[in-house]
């Protein structure tokens, strides 16, 4: 899984510079990247900077107070008012006993599938948020996706990036606290050695960050990808590279969003004899592979 991640990080970066290497070189000779028939000439950065901002669609005042929508919020309640509809749409009329329609079998596949992933990583305690993780990576991948449809991704605004990640950190220290009590959670903060003690204190803080930060940055970085391949290649290409950029990597950074969260709760929930059956588990493993070997 990392090596897939570090590969795909890999090909953005060598398109990204390859395309501000051909963007320098026009510049340099004098150039204007055109991409229309009729010859118009394209500020790229002009481009960038308006498909990169992030509008306000609608405003009232409050008190004196305006309170301003912008697209991403807007965009936001489209996608949740759409899976909302689905959900109610495909889980009606379910059963419990008795024969059951191909639609349900394909869901509860679904669902069993997501489950036993999630159950893989983060172990029966913290069973009963599958369901969240669950509705986390529909959200994430489909705002990611909804560039097909011509609106701008949500998860283009660091403001979205940062609720999920600030929601998604607030749920992890919930269950630590919940599971080990204020005592047991502010004792974690001193382990290994209380020497770390500080650094385990950011690291609170830099969690949500690094979430933020990996889904808003690539989200960004494939766009901008995209808009440079469209401004050098107008045709053809930019449908071929769309399909991995908005299908593939917007898939993937929902994998990664949630696959991460899931990450942090079954830690915050884990305490020390778990960790070291773990580790004896690993160890076990390794001398039957040895012996095989």
């Amino acid at each position: 899984m990392c090596h897939n991640v570090n590969f795909c990080l890999q090909f953005q970066l060598i398109l990204l510079i390859f395309g501000c290497i051909i963007l320098g070189n026009e510049r340099k000779m004098g150039v204007t990247v055109t991409i229309s028939p009729i010859n118009a000439k394209l500020d790229l950065q002009h481009e960038l900077t308006e498909q990169l901002n992030i509008e306000e669609v609608f405003s009232f005042n409050i008190g004196g107070v305006k309170i301003g929508f912008d697209e991403a919020t807007v965009v936001s309640w489209i996608i949740i008012a759409v899976l909302s509809v689905l959900a109610i749409i495909l889980t009606r009329n379910l059963k419990v006993t008795g024969k059951i329609s191909k639609r349900q079998q394909i869901l509860e596949l679904c669902y069993e599938k997501a489950e036993g992933f999630f159950k893989g990583i983060m172990g029966e305690k913290v069973e009963k948020h599958i369901p969240w993780l669950m509705s986390m990576a529909l959200f994430i991948g489909t705002s990611n996706m909804i560039g097909l449809f011509g609106f701008k991704p949500p998860t283009k605004s660091m403001q979205v990036t940062a609720a999920m990640a600030l929601t998604s950190i607030v749920l992890v220290e919930y269950c630590s606290f919940k599971e080990k009590g204020v005592l047991g959670r502010l004792k974690a903060l001193t382990k290994p050695i209380w020497v770390i003690t500080p650094i385990n204190i950011l690291e609170v803080f830099t969690k949500p960050l690094s979430l933020c930060m990996r889904l808003f940055g690539n989200i960004i970085a494939a766009f901008t990808i995209m808009e440079l391949i469209k401004a050098v290649v107008p045709y053809v290409l930019p449908m071929v590279f769309s399909l991995y950029f908005d299908l593939f990597d917007g898939l993937l950074q929902a994998y990664i969003f949630v696959f991460l969260t899931a990450l942090y709760i079954q830690e915050a929930v884990e305490d020390e004899e778990e960790k070291k059956k773990k580790k004896l588990k690993k160890k076990a493993k390794k001398a039957k592979k040895a012996k095989n070997a």
